[in-house]
C-alpha cells in the first residue's frame, strides 16, 4: 500500500510531458489579431485598463529618454523584450474567455501564482536580455553618434533624415534585430504556456517556443513583424496608441500560444 500511495505522489508531481508543436497556416497571425481585438471586446475596461497603464509607463520613460542621446530609441527594442512578461494577466483573461468563464481581473491577476517561480525566473531572463540591449545600444551610439544631445524635437530628422549616421542605423538596427529575434524565438509562446500550464518550467517553455518557430518559421516571421511593426506605431503617437495596441498583441499572442501548441 505504501508502495502504491509512493508511485501515486511520484506521478502527480511529475513534470510536465514536452508539448506538441501544431504547424500553422501562414495567415494564421491576422486570425489571432482578430481574436485578441474580439478579447477586448469582451473585457473592454480591464484590457484598455491595462493599456493605459502601460502607455502612462512608457511616456514617462520615453520623455526621461530624451535626456540621453541612446536611451530614446533602446525603449523600442526594451518594450518588446520584456513585453512578454507584462502581459500576463490579460493571457489569464483570454484563457477565461476560452473556457466560457466569467471574466474577473483579480482571478487573472491570481491565476500568476499557479507557477509563480517558473514565471520569475522567465521575468528575469527577460530583464537580462533588456540589460544585454541597452548596454550594447550604449555602446553603439558611443561608438557612431557625435551630434547634440537628442530630444523630441529632432530625434527622428537628424538620425533618419541627415543622412549622417547611416552607420549607426545599420549597426544599431542589425544588433538589435539578432538580439530581439533571439528573444522572440525564446519568448513566444512561453509566459502563456507558463501561465496555462503550472506544472512546465522556465526551460522546457523556452525549448518549446523556440521548436514552434522552427516549425512554423514563416507565419511566425509574420507575427514579429505585426509585432515590431504595431510596437513602432505605439512609439509613432508617442505611446498613446498603447492603449489598444498592448492589449491587443497580448490577448492575440494567447492565440497564437493555443494555435501552436496542443493540449
Amino acid at each position: 500500500m505504501d508502495q502504491l500511495l509512493d508511485r501515486g505522489n511520484e506521478s502527480s508531481s511529475a513534470p510536465e510531458p514536452f508539448p506538441e508543436i501544431r504547424t500553422i497556416s501562414a495567415g494564421r497571425p491576422l486570425v489571432w489579431l482578430a481574436e485578441g481585438l474580439r478579447d477586448i471586446g469582451r473585457t473592454p475596461l480591464a484590457s484598455l485598463g491595462m493599456g493605459l497603464l502601460i502607455a502612462l509607463v512608457g511616456a514617462i520613460l520615453l520623455g526621461a529618454g530624451w535626456k540621453a542621446n541612446y536611451v530614446a530609441p533602446a525603449m523600442l527594442g526594451g518594450f518588446l523584450l520584456v513585453a512578454p512578461f507584462l502581459a500576463l494577466p490579460l493571457y489569464a483573461l483570454s484563457a477565461q474567455h476560452e473556457r466560457g468563464e466569467r471574466s474577473e481581473v483579480s482571478r487573472a491577476w491570481g491565476s500568476v501564482r499557479g507557477n509563480a517561480g517558473s514565471i520569475a525566473l522567465f521575468g528575469l531572463v527577460l530583464m537580462l536580455a533588456y540589460i544585454v540591449w541597452e548596454r550594447l545600444a550604449a555602446i553603439t551610439f558611443a561608438l557612431f553618434y557625435r551630434g547634440e544631445p537628442l530630444n523630441v524635437a529632432n530625434l527622428l530628422p537628424e538620425l533618419f533624415l541627415s543622412g549622417r549616421y547611416n552607420q549607426l542605423l545599420l549597426a544599431y538596427f542589425a544588433i538589435g534585430a539578432l538580439l530581439a529575434g533571439a528573444v522572440f524565438a525564446l519568448s513566444v509562446v512561453t509566459a502563456p504556456l507558463l501561465l496555462d500550464r503550472p506544472r512546465s518550467d522556465t526551460v522546457t517553455a523556452m525549448l518549446t517556443s523556440v521548436q514552434a518557430c522552427l516549425r512554423n518559421a514563416g507565419p511566425l516571421l509574420l507575427w514579429a513583424l505585426l509585432l515590431a511593426g504595431l510596437t513602432l506605431l505605439g512609439f509613432l503617437t508617442l505611446t498613446l496608441g498603447f492603449v489598444l495596441i498592448f492589449p491587443l498583441l497580448a490577448h492575440a499572442s494567447w492565440h497564437a500560444y493555443r494555435d501552436l501548441v496542443a493540449r
